[in-house]
């Protein structure tokens, strides 16, 4: 089966992926599936200087998936560059390195940081789909012009830029994809978490230690794909990544059939670490079961 598809520049040899911020800063997830049989690896975001996160508990289970506050923790690209990308280099994957900051300025220290990177790391997804200062306590991704401020600041990794943006905008999330798009994003990657909070019934207090967190697994997979098939709507011919939800093989096909270019796998690794290599396997099965001979040709064919 051809499991080959594009995203903007870029052709990848399957379209599933892992998702920033659940495969690791490397290549730990090597040793339970081949790293270079899969699209991409997407690390976990990095900013350029070193970041603690937030304070436990960190993690926890809710029905149909988990919430998160781990707060971006990660040694900086600089660390990044030196101790952590040799290891993905040397398993053959293609690298997607995600970037975040506080500030735009950030943001261009990050991707300046990049620009020498080997060619093994194909892309830089700019998360503006996390708190920041600069916009108080908003996030870049809600609003076109911050937007529009972080994905020219970031131009200076020298290689293609995917957007990933957030779902907590609501119906303006197709007018921060075109932001994103005419400010230099090949693609967008749809979507991060959605905001939560889960209290602990007898203390009255949040289960997290920083409060508050994102939502993540299959609880979230008809919102993050209907949010997909908007954006898709709004604008045909922009590149989509989908995330949010995706255990199986049938559902990377759901999120291609309204519109994606390819997927990202996060949340299921946390339950089992070799998700994404079965995943990717099975859905070449699916396809020759369903006598389709090119994963390209399911994109866009939902019947809405």
């Amino acid at each position: 089966m051809d499991l080959s598809t594009t995203v903007g520049s870029i052709t990848l040899r399957s379209p599933v992926m892992t998702a920033a911020g659940t495969a690791g800063h490397g290549a730990e997830l090597g040793a339970y599936f081949d790293l270079s049989a899969i699209g991409a690896v997407v690390v976990k975001s990095l900013a350029h200087f070193p970041c603690e996160g937030n304070p436990a508990i960190r993690v926890h289970r809710t029905p149909g998936g988990m919430i998160n506050s781990v707060g971006l923790q990660g040694p900086g690209v600089s660390a990044w560059l030196e101790d952590e990308l040799p290891a993905l280099v040397a398993s053959k994957a293609n690298v997607v390195a995600s970037i975040w900051g506080r500030t735009v300025a950030d943001y261009e220290k990050a991707s300046s940081e990049l620009a020498d990177a080997p060619a093994e790391v194909i892309a830089v997804e700019v998360n503006i789909s996390c708190p920041n200062t600069e916009a108080g306590n908003e996030m870049f991704a809600h609003s076109p012009e911050m937007t529009s401020e972080v994905l020219s600041a970031a131009q200076g990794c020298r290689r293609p830029m995917w957007a990933k943006l957030s779902p907590n905008i609501g119906p303006g999330l197709p007018a921060i994809a075109s932001a994103a798009y005419e400010a230099g994003a090949e693609a967008v990657t749809l979507v991060n978490t959605y905001m939560g909070l889960v209290v602990d019934p007898q203390t009255g207090m949040a289960v997290l230690g920083n409060g508050g967190g994102g939502v993540s697994g299959p609880a979230i997979k008809p919102l993050a794909v209907r949010a997909v098939a908007d954006v898709r709507a709004a604008l045909p011919d922009l590149p989509i990544i989908g995330v949010g939800g995706i255990a199986t093989a049938a559902d990377v096909v759901e999120y291609a059939r309204v519109g994606a270019n390819a997927v990202q796998i996060g949340t299921s690794t946390f339950a089992n670490p070799r998700t994404v290599g079965q995943v990717n396997r099975d859905l070449s099965k699916w396809c020759a079961k369903q006598n389709v001979e090119r994963f390209t040709d399911l994109i866009g064919t939902a019947k809405l």
